[in-house]
């Protein structure tokens, strides 16, 4: 069963909550922003199938955020609109918003309109589900292409670093000592390697990190060995 990712832009807490409730009771998963800069954020570093865009924000409303998204992406959008917003509404549609609901809507007919998004997104092809892609917040690895990206720039790595890299995002969270990631990618017995694979490392870190001092993926855990950031 195809699992889809809900985006909900709402400055309104209780919208959100609200909204929450009704998609997780149909098996979405929800992710929350309280403006367009927010939920801009957000999609670079998770996968989102549908958004839930509220037009009146601070910092970026949701006619701005619309038009930023669909710069790259086609991703089927909902316009959240009150009823004095009617123009707002228009040019959201006009500018590639999928469809709008006006609030206070009715529960019943939110499902229904993300539900037919959701099909309308799948049946023609925009959307595939894929089990080699691997999303560590803005750092992608795709297994097919053997690409890894980074805020959507590729990133050139060595087949060992490739491998290095693979290992460790395959597993976010758990950390990988120095022998442990020797025998996994060289695939032979650990003997005074620590060195070769240190140097590896760094050279990853050049590579994914902005600033590999301070890094953002991955993390040395003192005396033990290696992991990526959840």
């Amino acid at each position: 069963m195809t699992k889809f990712n809900v985006l909900i832009v709402d400055d309104e807490y209780e919208i959100r909550e609200a909204i929450e409730i009704y998609l997780k009771n149909e098996g979405i998963t929800v992710l929350h922003a309280i403006d367009g800069i927010e939920a801009l954020e957000i999609l670079k570093a998770e996968e989102v199938h549908l958004i839930l865009m509220d037009i009146m924000m601070p910092r970026m409303d949701g006619i701005k955020a619309t038009f930023k998204i669909r710069e790259s992406k086609n991703i089927p959008i909902i316009m959240l609109s009150a009823r004095s917003e009617d123009s707002d509404k228009i040019l959201g549609l006009n500018i590639g918003a999928d469809d709008y609901i006006t609030k206070p809507f009715n529960p019943m007919e939110l499902i229904a309109r993300v539900k037919s998004q959701l099909r309308r997104y799948t049946s023609l092809g925009n959307y595939k589900e894929s089990h080699n892609e691997i999303n560590v917040r803005g750092l992608i690895l795709n297994k097919d292409s053997k690409m890894v990206t980074v805020e959507d720039k590729e990133m050139s790595l060595t087949a060992i670093e490739y491998k290095i890299l693979e290992l460790l995002m395959a597993n976010k969270g758990r950390v990988f000592s120095i022998e442990e990631i020797y025998e996994r990618v060289w695939e032979e017995a650990f003997y005074n390697g620590e060195n070769t694979v240190s140097v590896h490392i760094r050279r990853i870190r050049e590579k994914i990190e902005i600033n590999p001092k301070e890094p953002k993926y991955l993390k040395v855990v003192w005396g033990i060995g290696y992991k990526i950031e959840k």
